[in-house]
């Protein structure tokens, strides 16, 4: 049955519309198989011409409705008597609650009609189909790398050795298909060790995997053993750094995992950094959007509220995590290797991450797209689990995480830190933000490189890429104060200098005008500073330095095996 076909009301007259920090608006609402529709009565509010607002059905977090039961007594009057009739009528109230963090109300005259619209809302919505994409997307793998001792394998065209790895993959030159299969078999989920990451520097690489399958009896695979021995250079060293405690990584060796033993990796030195993932993540999501939206709080309670959610907590242990892996590369000259569990969450943040801190070109607009190609879509997360829910739902799915909102923030805490290092500005992380959650674009579905196959979601949908790159939609999210930095961009992680991603959090509570308005004067004078250069010498914004590194600020000790 198609959707449409569930649409009990299409079409529903003088509804209004509220949402914080704008005026009702009253119009008509229509409902289709993938929006809701209102459109304002010309002229009503004071307003010339109409107000419209579009709303992706996909985008609704959670539906909340009642129903209000009003009536009166009419009065009729004969010769004799006057007589009181009850006329009876219903207002319905539907609360809309996005995986955007926005909030809307809306007032709908009729309970049936109230009833009926709630219902088409809170029905499953179908993927958009029937579109090709515009543009080829950026560049998905690192081929800079492709020379010498490194090699680009298809191994795994069929997905027949790793369902959640691409078909091709980066591998060390002297490693054989055969070798991958047999290491496949011996990391979780087939997900052997394989190139994140090339240093141009010093030619030291990032890898990442799943955990090894050693198990309580100490099993020992030595293909494995050989693939990471030959991604080093001879007399080279590396870490693996286990986003699990070491005590997390003990108990994954009764249930079958584990991590490596240094007996059998010698050359490779074991660090354990925690990062939380899973259903404690989503529920520090939950509280921190429930903070934000208690505009009641006193300064104190908020400040408690906002500890106590922790979010910032995992905005630091990302941001030190992937430090960590970009000094063992930039500092210590040594190769990494990634890995928590599966490899698809916590182990993809760290990667990508440490790509923005190490890398220039991760730092530019297409530089960025072909890092989240390679780094979070290709390489298996999990979105259509992670996401199928925001902060509103009150399902509580085992499976959804915000991983990827909170390697958003952790890329705006680096714009924040460093303003003149990215060339992307705040406004294309909420665009990725809001098309993680819902979308009418196909980048972001499914879980990985074979349901997409499967799925012919390249046939049959819209990439976002190719929205992103039309010129009108590029300039929008240009940072207007971006000048090339080829050093590393070392973030301060102490507690004064992180702070609450308001553009996000606070976006349909509090009003951005202002800063919008500072914004566009910025990139004004940029613009005309360029169109006349010989007018741009005393100009500050025109001749302001890059970004300076900062010291790292790294705390802790390495857990060894």
């Amino acid at each position: 049955m198609e959707f449409a076909e569930l649409i009990k009301t299409a079409k529903v007259e003088n509804v209004q519309l509220s949402c914080s920090g704008l005026p009702p608006i009253k119009g008509t609402l229509c409902i289709t198989s993938h929006h809701l529709l209102l459109s304002s009565q010309p002229g009503g509010n004071g307003e010339q011409g109409t107000v419209e607002l579009w709303l992706l059905i996909r985008n609704v977090d959670a539906v909340e409705k009642s129903v209000q039961n009003l009536g009166w007594y009419q009065t009729s009057r004969t010769n004799s008597s006057h007589q009181e009739t009850r006329v009876a009528n219903s207002l319905g109230t539907i609360t809309l609650k996005c995986k955007d963090l926005k909030v809307l109300q809306l007032e709908i005259p009729g309970m049936e009609e109230c009833l009926n619209i709630a219902s088409s809302t809170e029905t499953p919505k179908h993927e958009a189909q029937g579109w090709m994409e515009a543009l080829p997307p950026p560049t998905l793998l690192p081929t800079n790398c492709l020379r010498g001792a490194w090699r680009l394998s298809c191994a795994n065209g069929d997905f027949t050795i790793c369902s959640s790895y691409p078909p091709a993959v980066i591998v060390p030159a002297t490693v054989n298909d055969n070798v991958l299969k047999k290491a496949a078999r011996f990391r979780q989920g087939g997900r052997f060790p394989v190139l994140s990451y090339y240093h141009k520097k010093n030619g030291t690489v990032m890898l990442r995997s799943s955990q090894p399958l050693i198990g309580p009896n100490r099993k020992r695979c030595q293909e494995d053993e050989a693939l990471l021995s030959a991604a080093l250079d001879e007399g080279g060293h590396g870490f693996i750094i286990d986003t699990r405690s070491a005590q997390a990584a003990k108990q994954a060796r009764m249930m079958g995992g584990g991590t490596e033993p240094t007996s059998s990796y010698p050359r490779w030195k074991r660090l354990h950094r925690q990062l939380e993932r899973g259903r404690p993540l989503q529920e520090s999501f939950i509280k921190l959007v429930e903070a934000c939206n208690d505009t009641s709080l006193s300064m104190d309670r908020w400040l408690s509220k906002l500890e106590s959610s922790k979010w910032l907590a995992h905005v630091k242990g990302a941001l030190s995590t992937a430090c960590l892996a970009a000094q063992c590369m930039e500092r210590e000259d040594a190769c990494v290797l990634v890995h928590g569990a599966e490899g698809t969450d916590t182990t993809l943040l760290v990667t990508a991450l440490a790509q923005v801190i190490l890398d220039p070109d991760c730092r530019t607009l297409a530089g960025f797209q072909g890092l989240l190609e390679r780094e979070w879509i290709e390489a298996g997360h999990p979105f259509h689990f992670r996401y199928a829910h925001s902060a509103y739902s009150h399902a509580r799915l085992k499976q959804e995480a915000p991983i990827f909102l909170l390697f958003l923030d952790c890329v705006w805490q680096l714009g924040r830190q460093f303003p003149f290092s990215l060339q992307f500005s705040e406004s294309l992380l909420l665009v990725l933000f809001e098309h993680t959650y819902a979308s009418c674009y196909g980048t972001f579905l499914c879980n990985s490189e074979k349901e997409r196959c499967l799925c012919d979601v390249k046939e049959k949908t819209h990439s976002l890429w190719s929205w992103l790159n039309q010129p009108s939609e590029w300039k929008k999210h240009l940072n207007p104060l971006y000048t090339y930095n080829a050093l590393v961009i070392w973030p301060s992680v102490e507690p004064q200098s992180l702070q609450l991603w308001q553009g996000l959090f606070l976006r349909w509570i509090r009003s951005s005008q202002y800063l919008d308005e500072a914004w566009a004067e910025i990139q004004r004078l940029v613009t005309s500073c360029e169109d006349a250069p010989e007018e741009s010498a005393g100009c500050t914004l025109c001749h302001s330095q890059p970004d300076v590194a900062y010291p790292l600020t790294i705390t802790g000790t390495a857990n060894e095996g």
